[in-house]
Formats: structure tokens, C-alpha cells, sequence
């Protein structure tokens, strides 16, 4: 079986997708999706599917939602199966869960590239960090479970992947810094603050990226920009750590460059207070 959650809902057993039609069935397979091999309780299951007020029948109807899956996943399967659709979505007390591989599921194998990256980053390999990493985000295919209704379970899922997804991209970001990458960088930097506008990560990576690249006056451009967006949207300065960034280039301080500073640490860390 192969599941893919980084985008629109995949899964597929022999090649033939067991994915559903319908809305709540698809929340059902994404949440146990999530946790390969983990029990998932009823009451997460019936929170998932109908808030913290279930109807008097949630229990039966959510039966017969599993019956679906099954179903599904049972002509995927065929007839020669060595098991049953009950043996891989199987029912345990108080829950269900799928009992499949954990790297079935893309998440597993981007999560895994990210601790390798992790561990690179921290041993001082930026280029091993940079491939893991970027490595892990090839297997994302858009916003997470795009085309899955979320309810409050799965809502915080969602979340908390985007949230690593956008980590492990300031982390690869990093490692290709350290490489020399800077000019490289600009193009994608530019897409990024864009998109993310009131983001200091990636705004100081911008702005050393342009440094490194020859241009501190669009890099001093950059940091005024996202001051005067921050006073005028949200009535704050930027943090300590971009006010010194932005000072350390006025003076062209040495450790901006690209062999300066901390191994294990970002070019934003430096001025960290």
C-alpha cells in the first residue's frame, strides 16, 4: 500500500486507488493514514467527523464507513490477497488503525529525510543537510491533504506539517547558505517573502543572500520594507535579532560572510540575543 498525505489524498494497493468519494470517509483514511499502526479512538474518529456534537447514530454510521473502506480496499487487494481488508484496517477495542508500514505513508519518509538533514546540519555536512533536505520537500505535491474536508483533528495535522514544511525549508535555505548558494537563492527568496510577508527568517535570508550576492542596498531595501509592513499592519518593530542584522550589514560586519560564524547555526542565529 502507498499513501501519499503531502497534497491531494493518494492511496493505492496494487495500483488501484482505495481513496473515497465522499467527504467523511476521506477524513476517516487520512486520519488513520496519519498514524500507521496507532490505534485511532472512536471519539477522535467522531470528533473528527462531527465536532464535539456527534448524532445519536455516529457510532453505526461511522461503522458503515469503515465498512466502505474495506470494501474498497478489499477489491484493490483481490482475491489473493494473503489477507483480509479486516487485517489491514483492523478493529481493536475502542479504535481502529491501519496496519501498514509506517513508510507506506509519504510523511513518514519526508520526516525521516528531515533528521537526517537534522543531523548533517548539526554535524557540520551542509551539503548532505542541504540534500536531505531538499530531498524531503520534493515529496510534498502541494498544501497538505488539499483536497480533504479537515475537521478540528485533522486541522491541527494540517498545521502542524505545514508549519515542519516551512521549517525544513528555511533549514535547507541554511545549509545552501553555507554552501555559497547565495545568488542562486535570490529568485526563490523573492517567490518567498512574497508569499510570506511578515516571515523575519525568511526575509533575513533574503537579505543575506543579496548581501553575499554584491547588492546591500537591495538587502537594506528588503528589511525596510518589512519594518514599514510590521508598523503599519501590526504596530511592532522588527525583532532584536533583524535590528542587528540590519546593523551588522550598515557596518559591514565580517561575520556576515560566508565562513563566519557558528557551524551548527543559521546566519539569522548570529544576532540572536
Amino acid at each position: 500500500m502507498e499513501i501519499q498525505v503531502l497534497g491531494p489524498l493518494s492511496a493505492s494497493v496494487n495500483g488501484g486507488s482505495i481513496v473515497p468519494t465522499a467527504a467523511k470517509p476521506r477524513q476517516i483514511l487520512s486520519l488513520l493514514a496519519l498514524s500507521p499502526g496507532r490505534l485511532v479512538p472512536v471519539p477522535i474518529l467522531m470528533e473528527e467527523i462531527w465536532g464535539m456534537e456527534p448524532p445519536q447514530s455516529a457510532l453505526t454510521t461511522l461503522q458503515t464507513y469503515i465498512l466502505q473502506l474495506r470494501r474498497r480496499l478489499g477489491t484493490a487487494m483481490g482475491p489473493d490477497a494473503p489477507g483480509s481488508a479486516k487485517d489491514v484496517l483492523a478493529t481493536r477495542h475502542g479504535g481502529y488503525l491501519m496496519q501498514i508500514a509506517p513508510d507506506s505513508v509519504d510523511v513518514h519518509s519526508y520526516e525521516h529525510l528531515v533528521i537526517q538533514g537534522r543531523g548533517a546540519f548539526e554535524a557540520g555536512d551542509d551539503g548532505a543537510s542541504a540534500e536531505h533536505f531538499r530531498r524531503a520537500l520534493a515529496l510534498w505535491r502541494g498544501p497538505t491533504l488539499v483536497d480533504v474536508r479537515t475537521g478540528p483533528i485533522l486541522e491541527i495535522e494540517v498545521m502542524r506539517l505545514e508549519e515542519s514544511r516551512l521549517g525544513t525549508l528555511e533549514r535547507r535555505i541554511d545549509a545552501d547558505l553555507r554552501l555559497g548558494r547565495h545568488s542562486e537563492l535570490i529568485a526563490e527568496l523573492t517567490e518567498l517573502t512574497a508569499r510570506y510577508p511578515q516571515h523575519e527568517g525568511l526575509h533575513s535570508q533574503a537579505m543575506v543572500a543579496l548581501y553575499r550576492s554584491g547588492r546591500q542596498a537591495s538587502a537594506l531595501d528588503i528589511y525596510r520594507r518589512l519594518r514599514a509592513r510590521l508598523i503599519d499592519e501590526l504596530g511592532v518593530e522588527p525583532s532584536p535579532q533583524m535590528q542587528r542584522l540590519h546593523q551588522a550589514m550598515l557596518t559591514v560586519d565580517p561575520q556576515l560572510d560566508i565562513a563566519a560564524g557558528p557551524r551548527r547555526g543559521s546566519t539569522f542565529d548570529l544576532y540572536a540575543a
